[in-house]
């Protein structure tokens, strides 16, 4: 959860840039006022270049970064769209608000999608699929893409937790047909809110672009106001204020994840011969470090772990506390859930709560305290030796 810890003056003068020589802080338009400065255009254009996509769209967080990339899909009341159990709600929230049925998927040993069952929920309806690189940790791209290649179904990679890791050299985010991104306050590159949508298909860019915007095409023969437009849309738009914080925290990325893999190594080292089993990283990835997953014996010992964390005086992310937001099985107030599994919703996705409920997830920071691989390893001999 880095990117505010590197708020500095390098986003003070991409703002103060802004306010002095334009003051424009809609994203379009206004050209005889702006001085040439567009922040938004030149952050997707930067953005792009580092992700090797073709196209970049900047949207208001990571869930309109979902919801706009499935609105490019032109989907259909009733088509369904495949994710994964362990995720942030958003992921399926998306789904639900552009009236598809959200169909759950197993997690495996990676703490992401499994293919094997992936590959059993595709039904005539399955129209997408939302693989979500959870806490960094690439999902197994090469597998995944091999299954919606065959049924020739849409891939939309959910890079919120990804943005700076690799899979076989690609950017994540770029493996699939689109690839979203979050930069709230405590993702690896932060504007405060806002997303990113990346694409090598002009025509699913094209159609996103437009929806983000009310349908607005943005021909460049024609003034806004008489702008031509093909479908309908929402207003998903970030504005200049974003994109000027967005253009000095993507200069940081590198720096950002390469110490928090720096960090996470040295907690590895620090606890690896502890009785606990890291999490899974597939073959050729690169992950950016956002946590630390180990898992454990059982639930108890987890819960264990964490209060020994907090009396040391750290702490853990998501795993186990906050298993709630993160689980489909928890989310018994989506009516949609519910009905599409017919069971009690915590019981129906049983390999992944026996790998979630195992599981603790240590938060890596650029800036930790000192000593703290020390700190964590006292904490977690304290229970499990």
């Amino acid at each position: 959860m880095p990117g505010y810890e590197l708020i500095d003056n390098e986003e003070f003068l991409e703002l103060k840039d802004l306010f002095e020589n334009s003051k424009i802080l809609f994203r379009h338009s206004f050209d005889h006022m702006r001085n040439g400065i567009y922040k938004v255009k030149d952050f997707e254009v930067a953005f792009a270049k580092r992700m090797n996509a073709r196209h970049s769209l900047a949207v208001t967080s990571g869930t309109a970064a979902l919801r706009v990339a499935l609105a490019a899909l032109n989907l259909k009341d009733g088509d369904e769209v495949i994710t994964q159990s362990f995720t942030f709600v958003a992921t399926v929230e998306s789904i639900i608000e552009s009236r598809c049925v959200p169909v759950i998927a197993e997690i495996d040993k990676t703490l992401n999608m499994d293919p094997i069952d992936l590959e059993k929920k595709i039904t005539k309806k399955t129209k997408a699929v939302i693989v979500v690189h959870m806490l960094g940790v690439p999902t197994r791209l090469k597998e995944i893409k091999k299954i919606t290649d065959k049924y020739n179904i849409n891939l939309i990679e959910d890079t919120a937790w990804g943005c700076g890791g690799f899979y076989e050299d690609i950017p994540l985010g770029t493996y699939g047909d689109m690839g979203t991104y979050s930069f709230d306050f405590a993702k690896t590159m932060t504007t405060g809110e806002g997303g990113m949508i990346v694409f090598n298909n002009e025509n699913l860019f094209n159609k996103a672009s437009a929806w983000h915007d009310h349908g607005h095409e943005n021909n460049p023969n024609l003034p806004r106001w008489e702008d031509s437009r093909s479908s309908s849309g929402f207003n998903y738009r970030m504005n200049e204020m974003q994109g000027a914080v967005g253009l000095a925290q993507l200069n940081k990325l590198d720096v950002v994840v390469h110490n928090q893999r720096k960090n996470a190594k040295l907690i590895v080292d620090a606890i690896s011969d502890l009785p606990i089993e890291m999490r899974t990283i597939p073959e050729n990835s690169f992950e950016t470090a956002d946590a630390l997953v180990f898992l454990v014996e059982n639930n108890s010992i987890a819960i264990q772990c964490r209060d020994a964390l907090i009396n040391e005086g750290l702490g853990t992310k998501i795993l186990p506390e906050a298993i709630s937001w993160h689980f489909a099985g928890t989310w018994n107030h989506m009516s949609e859930l519910m009905d599409r599994n017919g069971v009690e919703l915590y019981d129906a996705f049983p390999k992944s709560l026996s790998f979630l409920n195992r599981s603790v997830s240590l938060p890596i920071s650029v800036n930790m305290v000192d000593d703290f691989e020390s700190k964590i390893r006292s904490a977690l001999t304290s229970v499990l030796m």
